[in-house]
């Protein structure tokens, strides 16, 4: 196994979590030899590491605290190769009631402020969208303000 490449990713995984995927391309991205990459990826993952499920609950607590919703946290794992088996599975253990996130976006944006016409509404509701919300959440969100 190639040190260089083993103190790379180490040295990548000491500042946050990473999936899979992400580390593999970043450690591409320094012209290792892709055998010397699956070969160090094999070993943090038997080691742990290196580990998805960990990776996803980073991300999804981090998101969750920002006031993200379901869609857009999805999206975000899908992009960094996280498998859906992994992330519904971290989701289920940390029961989020995604209208209670959407509430609290909606308050933290935009308080107690009456909507004025439409196009306000409509602002909001694309506000809420934009965070990952399902449209019933926006909608629920949005009329009990």
């Amino acid at each position: 196994m190639n040190k260089d490449v083993l103190h790379s990713a180490i040295g990548l995984l000491s500042r946050r979590e990473h999936s899979t995927k992400e580390l593999t391309q970043k450690l591409s991205k320094k012209a290792y030899s892709s055998d010397d990459i699956k070969q160090v990826i094999a070993f943090l993952l038997d080691e742990g590491y290196l580990s998805n499920i960990r990776f996803a609950e980073s991300v999804i607590r981090n998101k969750v605290s920002r006031g993200y919703g379901w869609n857009a946290i999805r999206q975000e794992l899908k992009l960094k190769g996280v498998n859906s088996d992994i992330y519904t599975g971290v989701l289920d253990e940390l029961k989020v009631d995604w209208y209670t996130q959407a509430e609290q976006a909606y308050q933290k944006r935009f308080g107690h402020a009456p909507i004025e016409d439409q196009k306000d509404k409509a602002k909001r509701l694309r506000f809420l969208q934009y965070r990952g919300f399902s449209m019933d959440e926006c909608l629920t969100a949005l009329n009990a303000n």
